[in-house]
């Protein structure tokens, strides 16, 4: 059953009513790891430690946290393959795959922009 967010007229979705659960799902998604992990998976079907070296200064504890909660959220998929030792695939889904567009747009914003950003801090 989905919850909506009722504003005005319409039965919908809305980001700033204060009980919508688009605020979770908001809050993943602009979460700095989470970002990240949706960019590297962009690239093609990745295992853990593949994963940590490419999101440099990522804690063992925060990314196994994060990609469960992307698989959760139905953003990733992970796939273990019976082998010795394991081996583990982390992937995006059709929904991940859709959110990593905008996300990479919002990566390449901040890179693109980061001398400006860092002027415009008070020294």
């Amino acid at each position: 059953m989905s919850v909506r967010c009722a504003t005005g007229q319409h039965d919908r979705h809305d980001v700033y009513a204060a009980q919508c659960p688009c605020r979770g799902v908001l809050d993943l998604l602009a979460n700095k790891w989470a970002a990240l992990a949706i960019g590297a998976l962009e690239e093609g079907p990745r295992r853990f430690g593949e994963l940590q070296r490419r999101l440099e200064g990522v804690s063992p504890k925060v990314l196994t946290q994060t990609l469960r909660r992307l698989e959760e959220a139905g953003f990733v998929d992970r796939v273990i393959y019976p082998a010795v030792p394991l081996h583990v695939e982390y992937s995006l889904t059709e929904l991940g795959a859709g959110v990593a567009e905008p996300l990479a747009g919002l990566r390449g914003w901040v890179e693109e922009h980061m001398d400006e950003i860092a002027r415009a801090r008070p020294a």
